[in-house]
């Protein structure tokens, strides 16, 4: 095994349907119309990359209208790049509109695409024919957020079961053409912690977890309880197909966001009402368990330790992406590439981390369900043009180049290892604790100059919920400041006249400098907030306040 943890990317391009509506993050993120996206990637030295050539874009009307315009361009950029494309055609929709996942005849389809791709681009190598078959099944047929709006048992599995088939099926027709051709399999396979009373529920979507990866192995005759539920719902038939001829990744690939970890609990109303739901017997709340457990989540360390004992085949973490503020996002990024190393430590073949979601994603707060227009940056702001290097572009530089992360903000935890988290009195599970990060250092503060105090409160307010020490001062005794506490960056309040000392002080030692207008008025909330990302980000830049 390589000694090296690769570091890998993605663009987010969901293709979702609600209603008659289809809903593509390509062409919200503004990636279907940039080509010069492909060599922005590959300034941040990755090599691989998760990249869409989707079904429903490509062919929405038939293969044999198919318009192959768009991917003979990017792969052939890609190429001269030296970048490897991990192929998706299928990433979370239900396809186009002429099938759907409860279409029995949705495996052949994908197929008869997957055949044409293999066809037209013989030098591919790696290919994920489906994303996240399990959760895709839940949103679209159990929980009826998505296209074909279903709510329930039968449906979900008959989706599930169909889009594993469309996976071998589309794998079998790619190996025609690329003997060679690799399966990169993605899911989403975190755990579901409770209270006693909802034990039993936990055990069940525990169980569920493995169901896309126990299918397409073959072993799914290894988990009981989900042979027992298919059976129940009348897909025995089925299953022998997976077992006599099945299709095992090569590489299993394992999302994990922050809220992957879910606590089930029966007392309801300690929880929002939108976390409200049940079961046939009983009513109870679906939390993030980082939101409500004292002791969970156990992190993603923990979930693919899980997930290569219970496989013994080599691993990816295919998603690393948190929506928040850029210093929380560059501390989930150093988190998980530090709990890969741990895993590898421990003798997994685990061989890269993927920095998702790199022009950022559009309406997830609403698991794409409303267009609201709510974006999450990632690597790349696209609310620029040409999309705008955030902090994240030049910590996955430093990783892609083996350098570690490095930033002043990765001294004090992200807000999921800070109490502020809960949402409720947390619940003891009496988990063993996740493996931590080590902090080596003193967090370094942001000195903040001349800030009137009227104001103080509330900017001391906002650095705590961001994680970011902070400390207050006149600008007259700067220097000396600066000289005992060494703050990383310096967020000025002083009159316009006052600042030009203290800016040039922080440029002769490489400090960070951003100033708040003199008239800063009722949007003073958003100018702060605003002032600190520019300083993670590190641009040098006067803030007005409107």
């Amino acid at each position: 095994m390589d000694s090296r943890l690769e570091i890998w990317g993605g663009i987010e391009c969901t293709v979702n349907r609600v209603g008659d509506t289809f809903y593509d993050q390509l062409e919200r993120n503004g990636h279907a119309r940039r080509l010069g996206d492909l060599d922005l990637i590959a300034q941040l030295g990755i090599r691989t990359l998760r990249y869409p050539l989707l079904w429903e874009r490509i062919a929405p009307n038939g293969i044999r209208k198919a318009d192959w315009s768009w991917p003979d361009e990017r792969l052939n950029r890609l190429r001269e790049l030296g970048i490897e494309p991990i192929v998706g055609l299928m990433h979370h929709g239900s396809g186009p509109a002429y099938t759907s996942l409860l279409d029995d005849h949705l495996p052949h389809k994908l197929a008869e695409f997957a055949d044409a791709v293999a066809r037209r681009y013989p030098w591919l190598r790696f290919f994920t024919p489906v994303n996240e078959p399990l959760t895709t099944a839940r949103f679209s047929a159990l929980y009826g957020l998505w296209y074909p709006h279903e709510r329930s048992d039968e449906a979900f599995l008959r989706a599930l079961l169909n889009e594993c088939a469309a996976v071998r099926l589309a794998m079998a027709a790619i190996r025609e053409s690329i003997p060679e051709a690799k399966l990169v399999q993605t899911e989403d396979v975190g755990k579901t912690h409770s209270t006693d009373r909802m034990r039993y529920q936990a055990n069940f979507d525990n169980a569920r977890r493995w169901l896309t990866f126990d299918l397409l192995t073959g072993r799914i005759g290894e988990n009981p309880l989900m042979l027992n539920y298919l059976g129940a719902h009348g897909f025995t038939a089925q299953l022998d197909d997976f077992c006599a001829a099945p299709c095992p990744p090569d590489l299993i690939g394992l999302n994990y966001y922050v809220t992957s970890e879910r606590f089930l609990d029966e007392r309801i109303e300690r929880h929002p009402e939108a976390a409200h739901g049940g079961n046939a017997f009983e009513r109870y709340a679906d939390v993030a368990a980082v939101r409500a457990c004292d002791d969970a989540p156990l992190g993603v360390a923990h979930c693919a330790a899980e997930v290569w004992q219970r496989y013994r085949l080599p691993l990816v973490i295919t998603e690393v992406h948190l929506g928040c503020t850029p210093e929380e996002q560059l501390r989930w990024l150093s988190d998980i590439h530090e709990a890969a190393r741990q895993v590898r430590g421990s003798g997994a073949d685990l061989r890269a981390i993927t920095a998702w979601s790199l022009f950022g994603s559009f309406d997830w707060n609403s698991l794409l369900t409303r267009d609201l227009g709510i974006y999450e940056a990632g690597a790349f702001d696209v609310r620029c043009d040409p999309p705008r290097p955030t902090a994240l572009a030049s910590a996955i530089r430093r990783l892609a180049t083996n350098r570690g992360c490095d930033h002043p903000v990765l001294d004090s935890p992200g807000w999921w290892r800070r109490v502020l988290r809960f949402e409720a009195n947390p619940h003891i599970l009496g988990l063993p604790r996740g493996a931590s990060v080590v902090r080596r250092r003193r967090p370094r503060p942001v000195a903040i100059l001349g800030c009137p105090p009227a104001l103080t409160s509330r900017v001391r307010a906002i650095c705590h919920i961001r994680g970011i020490t902070c400390v207050f001062a006149r600008a007259a005794i700067w220097r000396k400041l600066a000289a005992r506490v060494r703050p990383w960056a310096v967020l000025d309040f002083t009159r316009r006249g006052a600042r030009d000392d203290v800016r040039a002080a922080c440029v002769n030692a490489s400090t960070r400098y951003a100033s708040v207008a003199d008239d800063a008025d009722e949007k003073i909330h958003e100018v702060i907030n605003a002032a600190l990302d520019c300083l993670v980000h590190g641009e040098q830049l006067q803030l007005a306040s409107s």
